[in-house]
């Protein structure tokens, strides 16, 4: 588990921009399994997250013209029961962390994994979830 100096600013750079915590596996499933549409980001300290994910996310929520009805994040290596949870849900995709999926009406529609994160800009990955949430958000 990583140590909590590290982990709450990079949570903070989600929550402080309207993204809620999912920090148990029944808050997961609540906000998974809810109508409508959510994104979900599984934050980590790793350095594509820092540099491109997070900062990506924030740019697809405030620059696209239709939105997610619900934001939430947990942090792999900290949220421990949440990420799990989580992880369930993203079957039959290998645990990745950094990722980003949208759920809609329970269903994951949407998933960026690591591997499509590292190496992409802020504005790639804005624009990659931009995309979906013109296809899938209201």
């Amino acid at each position: 588990m990583y140590p909590a100096e590290i982990v709450i600013p990079m949570k903070e750079e989600l929550t402080e921009n309207g993204f809620a915590e999912m920090l148990t596996s029944s808050a997961v499933e609540s906000a998974i399994t809810g109508e409508g549409t959510t994104l979900v980001v599984i934050n980590s300290v790793c350095g594509c997250s820092a540099g491109t994910a997070r900062p990506g996310v924030l740019m697809a929520v405030q620059n696209s013209e239709k939105k997610p009805d619900h934001l939430a994040t947990s942090f792999a290596g900290f949220d421990v029961d949440a990420v799990k949870k989580i992880r369930e849900h993203l079957l039959p995709y290998p645990p990745s962390s950094p990722s980003i999926a949208l759920f809609k009406n329970g269903e994951l529609v949407h998933f960026i994994e690591r591997h499509n994160i590292e190496g992409r800009s802020a504005q790639m990955i804005a624009e990659n979830l931009i995309g979906a949430f013109d296809q899938y958000c209201n």
